[in-house]
């Protein structure tokens, strides 16, 4: 009984410091969604609409999250349809994080390197088309993985019960293999992207007279495109950190996979207002109005916004 007790605490506090960053996480991503929303403004800018897909993205990908960990406790077992709607969209939002960071990139670089053919290159109209790409795109991955279950497992799998946790549904070697070399693929034209455009940017800010601010502040940018990037594949090398810890530590089992879920899945979604929204002046601005309330009674001009 004692033991139980022990393990209804444990559940408990671990739910609620998940919901708790969630709550806490979510609210400073909303102020830049609606400070975002408020202003028209910013709907013409490029950067500003990847930058607030990023944010509602990573707002999706932290509720899906907290949701599947807190159900693992609270709905041991759960549908298998309803579990895997969550594990797909779950999936694509992983899969949005690192394909939306490339094109940040490459957006800075064209109008640092390319400033002439910025305004035909990066219109509103083709940032939408990325972005709907984007999805596209992360979506097919998550598809594969429920076809695989559909290719291998009646059809009648679908009206049982399972814990809803990745591994216990995609569990083939086909799910393996899918998951390696996609997100090898993807992964890598990611990577690739950010070093290529790091190192144009580098070269123009060399070579600029004037504008080397702004050529400064798109390559400071793209790195730190680059330490997200490694924070949100922290969750591809998760289970290799929690097999060498468990190893060294076999008695803290639980609050060493906690600890990981962590790292990998909440704190990484705390980084986008820190990295692009407090360093972004103009935005910084607005935020901090509607922290003090006053911006429901301040607009932004237009050419008050940065480009």
């Amino acid at each position: 009984m004692n033991s139980s007790r022990n393990s209804f605490e444990e559940a408990f506090m671990k739910n609620l410091i998940t919901i708790g960053l969630g709550v806490i996480i979510t609210y400073s991503n909303g102020i830049f969604v609606i400070v975002f929303f408020k202003n028209p403004v910013f709907y013409t800018n490029t950067r500003y609409i990847l930058y607030i897909h990023l944010v509602i993205n990573d707002i999706l990908m932290l509720f899906l999250s907290v949701t599947l960990h807190v159900l693992v406790y609270t709905v041991p077992l759960l549908n298998v349809t309803v579990c895997s709607f969550l594990l797909l969209f779950a999936t694509t939002t992983a899969g949005n994080t690192p394909l939306n960071l490339a094109g940040m990139a490459l957006e800075r670089y064209i109008a640092i390197c390319k400033p002439l053919h910025h305004p035909q290159l990066c219109t509103v109209k083709r940032t939408y088309i990325l972005i709907s790409l984007i999805w596209l795109v992360s979506s097919v991955p998550a598809l594969t993985d429920i076809i695989i279950v559909l290719a291998n497992e009646p059809i009648s799998i679908f009206s049982t019960s399972l814990i809803c946790y990745p591994k216990s549904l995609f569990n083939t070697n086909q799910h393996l293999i899918r998951t390696i070399s996609v997100e090898t693929l993807y992964l890598s034209c990611v990577w690739m992207t950010l070093i290529f455009t790091y190192f144009k940017v580098l070269q123009a800010a060399k070579a600029a007279t004037s504008d080397q601010v702004s050529a400064r502040k798109a390559r400071n940018t793209i790195l730190l495109h680059g330490l997200q990037l490694i924070l949100c594949m922290l969750g591809y090398v998760t289970s290799v950190i929690d097999y060498f810890f468990l190893a060294l530590f076999p008695n803290y089992r639980s609050t060493i996979l906690f600890s990981t879920y962590l790292l990998s899945n909440v704190i990484p979604r705390l980084l986008s207002p820190l990295i692009y929204g407090f360093r972004d002046k103009k935005m910084f601005r607005y935020v901090r109005m509607y922290l003090t309330c006053s911006l429901f009674f301040t607009k932004i001009e237009p050419n008050e916004v940065e480009s």
